[in-house]
């Protein structure tokens, strides 16, 4: 019998090698995320391991899963205490090495592996560590599976079982660019700059580029697993703006950025201007619906309002449906919709049938970009960006909020935004014409100018995330009038960054 898991240890204490740790938040919404050594321990990822593949099998799901690991230092041997868990609980695993998260998605089509348990936290600073988990491809795990996994694990109810086995494939990343470069032919040569923050995805994203043909410049793409010059995230304005200069400086038509595990992309114009992910979504969603109109594309809550209100696409017949933030939910919500394509203002890109698989892939949504460009000959990035309406749009900011009462503070929020509905209360001097909650609250007044407010799934944060269609000025005092509520909550702390 597998010992219960305790949610608190020491690491230098005689209980901590002989007891799994696994501390209970780390259950997030739709995958798992620990600070390696403090909240688990690799007794801790075993027990993770035999937990998930307890829970396969209560699914019915056939026990054979591909799995991976980022670069840092310790992701290896977590992936091998997992895996020593899976195979524990009778699950074939099949591993790639090292890999970028959308390489394990691809792993689970192109190995006929229904399950995958991918070891990385993406780009949480060094020291952290997570896996992200699905059983139905190309969907990974919501809610309802994240609580059962949890309760199976913390409750330590195993089942362990025969018919474990292990199979590591050679060089799968050549299969997995293989298929990103056989169906794109350029026929104009882009320089571009390929920015991977140090991240794993230095390993592999020039490699594309330059099979595809482009003059890649490359940024940060030694992995390090200390990200010695900014975080490999496409949200964070250092790394946009690293980005931006090395586009400048070597006349670059663009930059793509990409985050550490590869699933997520940036882009900077040949300006040098930072183009937020949602806006870039629009200008995916204007290129590919010419191909194919009436399409549907989901976004999340914190996009920009243009995929419902821009005329080049109510043209086209397309249809947006705004739902829940996070890879998961996205991507669930893109398959049940059998949408086109969905779109995450944190740089998730969700291509489906037929431009993708469904599941998000940093390295295939720069191949859609560097089609868009492709299909527009003679005009630039800058001049594609330019055709949008114009808004004003702030980047994802983070208040920090202890993962404990995070959600209770959100709570509290829309509870607050919908007295002032009710009592016919003005924000920034308008009416409020619309509150969305169906992930935290997005408060629309009536210019179109919104903020939003919700949990983060993966990091003890809230997010806020301001627009406005109208101003510069209204979009700073929509953030003023929804911080001064945040305020409100003495839980709620310091920003990461702000407008």
């Amino acid at each position: 019998m597998f010992p219960k898991p305790v949610a608190a240890l020491t690491p230098n204490t005689f209980e901590y090698e002989r007891l799994p740790l696994v501390k209970p938040t780390g259950f997030r919404e739709y995958d798992a995320r620990w600070l390696f050594g403090s909240e688990l321990n690799l007794m801790g990822v075993q027990a993770l391991g035999l937990g998930l593949a307890t829970l396969l099998h209560e699914m019915g799901v056939k026990p054979r899963l591909a799995t991976g690991h980022d670069f840092r230092s310790y992701s290896a041997s977590i992936k091998q205490a997992l895996i020593c868990g899976l195979m524990a609980g009778g699950v074939e695993v099949v591993d790639i090495g090292l890999a970028l998260s959308p390489m394990a998605y691809f792993a689970q089509f192109a190995l006929d592996c229904p399950a995958v348990a991918m070891v990385t936290a993406s780009h949480n600073d060094n020291g952290w560590t997570g896996v992200k988990m699905g059983a139905q491809r190309p969907v990974t795990f919501g809610p309802d599976e994240m609580a059962r996994l949890r309760a199976i694990v913390l409750g330590g109810k195993f089942q362990s079982r025969a018919g474990g086995a292990y199979e590591y494939v050679q060089d799968f990343d050549k299969t997995y660019l293989d298929d990103l470069a056989s169906h794109t032919k350029l026929t104009r040569k882009l320089k571009v700059v390929a920015a991977c923050g140090n991240g794993t995805a230095g390993a592999f994203a020039p490699a594309l580029l330059e099979r595809l043909g482009c003059d890649v410049v490359p940024l940060d793409v030694a992995p390090d697993y200390n990200f010695p010059r900014y975080n490999p995230n496409p949200e964070d304005l250092e790394m946009l703006h690293a980005m931006a200069d090395k586009v400048l400086e070597t006349g670059a038509d663009l930059g793509l950025g990409f985050d550490g595990d590869g699933d997520r992309c940036g882009v900077v114009d040949n300006h040098g201007e930072e183009i937020f992910a949602d806006k870039i979504g629009v200008m995916l969603a204007r290129d590919l619906s010419k191909l194919h109109p009436g399409a549907t594309f989901v976004v999340d809550v914190k996009s920009t309002g243009l995929f419902a209100s821009d005329p080049v696409l109510k043209e086209r017949g397309v249809k947006a449906d705004y739902w829940k933030t996070g890879h998961s939910y996205i991507k669930r919500r893109v398959t049940d919709l059998k949408a086109l394509a969905g779109f995450e203002k944190s740089g998730h890109f969700f291509f489906n049938a037929p431009v993708g698989r469904g599941y998000d892939d940093g390295l295939l949504t720069a191949v859609h970009v560097l089609e868009m460009l492709d299909r527009n000959p003679g005009r630039s990035m800058a001049e594609l960006y330019a055709d949008l309406p114009k808004t004003w749009g702030s980047p994802t900011m983070s208040p920090h909020c202890a993962d404990e009462v995070k959600y209770g503070v959100v709570e509290k929020v829309v509870a607050r935004f919908k007295a002032m509905q009710d009592q016919g209360e003005k924000i920034i001097g308008q009416n409020i014409q619309s509150l969305v909650t169906v992930n935290g609250v997005r408060v629309t007044v009536e210019d179109g100018t919104w903020g939003l407010v919700r949990a983060s799934s993966n990091k003890p944060e809230l997010v806020v995330v301001v627009e406005s269609p109208a101003s510069k000025e209204n979009l700073h005092a929509m953030f003023k009038a929804v911080d001064a509520i945040l305020r409100e909550n003495p839980e709620v702390g310091a920003y990461n960054q702000t407008i």
